[in-house]
């Protein structure tokens, strides 16, 4: 870790990570006054959830066109201009007149943010190797959640005032561009740093021949359907408090703030304690950790008692998450990182957007309790799924043991 600390990229990489987390849920604390604001537009109430999620759509779709043009035509020059757009379509929401002018300001934000992800995590893969890279993976989600917590929390008091300020929040990009216009600097794809497994015939299940695309794959289709249960909390919480009686803003900012905090605990510790004897029980153990979280939110009303849950579902993901996307660094060409992360950011921000499909019938039919309650039984079963695939003593896991600790 003492080497990352003074690597000046490493410190500007994980600044830019921060940006991440205010793609979706940043606004969270202010929809219900959203809501409220433009409750003359038809369909106000499911238009408003999807100004949460309608980013997780264009990135799903940009992704992989992003990722293959972070391969060809370089990943510094689409990191800072996918900033740029990410700092003025976030921003719009301040002055756009209408929810469906928002909701497409929206658009173009998760097109910014499949290029600043898809060319950010290029960047890792190029400048860090084997453990130091686990360990930054790590480092950089504790970052990024507890850049979520400042701003969430920020949110929540801004969305008190108006709920129009916390767009406002997405200005932060424009701040870090010095800095990383100075120290981003291109690798020649012959001087990346190379992954663990990073030949097509070996892959990552024991070294037996095989395909990376297929690890990759199952990765990333395993993690997007975390998402789609995970994205209930920023989607739907703000709605639940409301309903239980708590109308400030300031609540579900509590709520969602201690989700990005248990997250970023979770993952500092994988980068702070190094490898584990059993890395492949990471994983299923965050997934059920997710999913104790979620049982406990369909039995309790309790302000305090909810922002307990909430926090039990960020140490969850904070513990799952690292190793996976370690993974598809490591099992990954060189040459093909930008392909392998659009599609991880790709299965990650489509699961984010089905939430509230998901989500939203279960609750309009039956209950939030019971919504909560099929999560519950879903993330369970992802955690089974994930045991299954991650039993054997697999090399790329072994490899990046310390961010699965």
């Amino acid at each position: 870790m003492t080497k990352l600390a003074r690597d000046p990229r490493a410190l500007a990489l994980l600044l830019a990570s921060t940006l991440t987390v205010l793609s979706n849920a940043t606004i969270s604390p202010a929809l219900p006054g959203l809501l409220a604001l433009f409750k003359g537009t038809p369909h106000a109430e499911l238009l408003t959830r999807m100004l949460v999620t309608a980013p997780s759509l264009l990135v799903a779709i940009t992704a992989p066109l992003a990722g293959a043009a972070a391969d060809r035509f370089g990943r510094r020059r689409q990191l800072l201009a996918g900033i740029v757009l990410f700092s003025i379509a976030g921003s719009a929401g301040l002055v756009l007149p209408g929810l469906v002018a928002i909701l497409v300001s929206r658009l173009f934000l998760g097109a910014a943010v499949a290029s600043m992800m898809t060319a950010h995590s290029a960047l890792v893969g190029d400048y860090f190797t084997g453990p130091q890279r686990a360990q930054f993976m790590s480092i950089q989600l504790a970052t990024t959640n507890f850049g979520g917590f400042l701003f969430i929390s920020a949110a929540g008091v801004l969305a008190g005032i108006s709920p129009r300020l916390p767009f406002a929040i997405y200005g932060v990009g424009l701040l870090l561009l010095p800095l990383l216009w100075r120290v981003i600097v291109e690798v020649p794809r012959k001087d990346a740093g190379d992954g663990d497994l990073n030949a097509p015939a070996q892959d990552a299940s024991n070294g037996r021949p095989g395909h990376w695309q297929l690890q990759v794959a199952v990765a990333a289709a395993l993690v997007g359907m975390v998402f789609v249960t995970f994205y209930a909390l920023p989607t739907q919480l703000p709605f639940y408090l409301q309903a239980q009686g708590y109308a400030d803003p300031s609540a579900a900012g509590q709520a969602m703030a201690a989700l990005t905090l248990a997250g970023s605990i979770a993952a500092l510790l994988q980068a702070r304690f190094g490898p584990s004897s059993h890395p492949e029980r990471i994983p299923p153990l965050g997934a059920a950790l997710m999913a104790l979280g979620f049982g406990l939110l369909s039995q309790t009303h309790s302000l305090w008692t909810v922002t307990a849950a909430v926090g039990l579902a960020g140490l969850g993901l904070g513990t799952l998450l690292p190793p996976l996307v370690t993974i598809v660094l490591n099992v990954a060409p060189a040459q093909k990182r930008g392909t392998a992360m659009g599609t991880l950011t790709t299965c990650i921000f489509m699961g984010q957007f089905l939430s509230p499909l998901v989500a939203q019938p279960l609750i309009t039919s039956f209950s939030y309790a019971t919504a909560f309650q099929v999560m519950t039984a879903l993330l369970m079963g992802k955690a089974v799924v994930l045991w299954l695939w991650l039993r054997p003593s697999r090399p790329d896991l072994n490899s990046s043991s310390s961010a699965a600790t």
